[in-house]
């Protein structure tokens, strides 16, 4: 066969080498083999150096993508984790002192907050992080105690937004900030207002034992359900009537329980007896299961951050806006210990049942169940 017949028989997809493209095997032997772990961690250092300028690059597409949304970034962190595998962010607490405070409801959700952890394994994965604001430097309790204010009124007030929490305690300096209608009557009116305006962020107020006096004085017990010291059921009606009548709107029902939730933010479970929370009844006294106009949809075993997750849906944050304070989740509780039981829920619906339950354990406390009321599930 010719030359002629070579060259019109070639496959036109096949590939063609020049002497330029051959190498010297002889010269790859004189090289010296590098060991694997060596040429890992070269691989290693070019993907970190490849994934840092992707992430770069990202950044700069999301800032350019706020900015074309309207100039500056607005960024909203709740307590709680968007997802178990994101960052978690730590729950800010501000306890709102006055003279005469009760030692016990301030110390009891101290204790418990301060053992929470958002990993049982880690004891550096703190959940919460505590505040005092006072009316002076230091604030001295019915008992003698006296804490340290991280704060007066005037920077609580400016440093409102950044709290996740308020706790609200008891004590009879109560009758004196209600006389004078001191502070901290107007932080906790603001706090309402911040609720309202931004419904998205997840708050809470937990008022314990005749604190809940002074939610009712301004207004923020209207159309939900509380409790407070057994001494003070009426005095709590009375207050919650006159602010009724004031602002013509919706009354309050005083419960006599452990302690009182409204505008829960996850599904509870559906049999009261196994629920690891609360018991949930109506505001007829009847528990749930046993009325069936009181009917809820099913229990998806949400909680902690998996609750603040879903309750950033559109339609979440739309029906918080349209509940009693924009759908803060507020907390009445009875006597100086029923603070330790919702300071154990508050653990449970933040962090999550497990951490309320080491802690419970760890300060051997038996936790007892309080109530939510016509709660829903955002």
């Amino acid at each position: 066969m010719g030359k002629a017949s070579q060259q019109t028989d070639r496959d036109p997809n096949a590939l063609e080498f020049t002497e330029d493209d051959l190498v010297d095997l002889s010269d790859l032997e004189k090289e010296e083999p590098q060991p694997l772990s060596r040429r890992i961690s070269d691989w290693s250092e070019e993907a970190d150096s490849d994934g840092k300028q992707a992430d770069d690059q990202d950044k700069v597409a999301g800032t350019k993508s706020q900015e074309r949304k309207g100039g500056k970034m607005a960024l909203t962190m709740s307590a709680i984790a968007d997802s178990n595998d994101g960052p978690i962010e730590v729950i800010k607490v501000l306890f709102t002192l006055y003279p005469a405070y009760n030692t016990l409801d301030v110390a009891g959700p101290l204790e418990m907050l301060s053992r929470a952890l958002h990993d049982a394994k880690d004891k550096a994965s703190k959940a919460f992080e505590v505040q005092f604001a006072g009316t002076a430097a230091a604030m001295t309790s019915v008992q003698g105690l006296t804490i340290k204010a991280d704060m007066d009124y005037d920077d609580a007030n400016n440093e409102l937004e950044d709290f996740d929490v308020l706790i609200v305690p008891g004590g009879e300096g109560v009758f004196e900030v209600l006389k004078n209608k001191s502070e901290p009557l107007q932080l906790l009116t603001k706090y309402v207002e911040l609720q309202e305006k931004n419904p998205a962020k997840e708050r809470t107020i937990l008022a314990i034992d005749i604190g809940s006096l002074l939610l009712a004085q301004q207004g923020m017990l209207e159309g939900l359900a509380a409790t407070t010291h057994p001494d003070y059921y009426t005095r709590l009606e009375t207050i919650c009537q006159e602010a009724s009548s004031r602002d013509l709107s919706m009354r309050t029902d005083v419960m006599e329980e452990r302690y009182v939730v409204n505008n829960a933010r996850f599904d509870l479970g559906e049999n009261p007896n196994d629920n690891p929370y609360i018991i949930k009844k109506s505001r007829d006294g009847t528990e749930i299961g046993q009325n069936t106009s009181n009917a809820r949809r099913k229990s998806i075993a949400r909680k902690g951050s998996n609750a603040w997750k879903e309750s950033r849906r559109r339609e979440s944050i739309a029906r918080r806006a349209s509940m009693p304070l924009g759908g803060m989740r507020v907390i009445t509780t009875g006597g100086v210990t029923a603070g330790l039981d919702a300071s154990l829920y508050l653990v449970g619906s933040l962090v999550s049942h497990e951490s309320a339950l080491e802690v419970a354990r760890v300060t051997q406390y038996t936790w007892l169940k309080g109530v939510t009321v016509d709660a829903i599930d955002v």
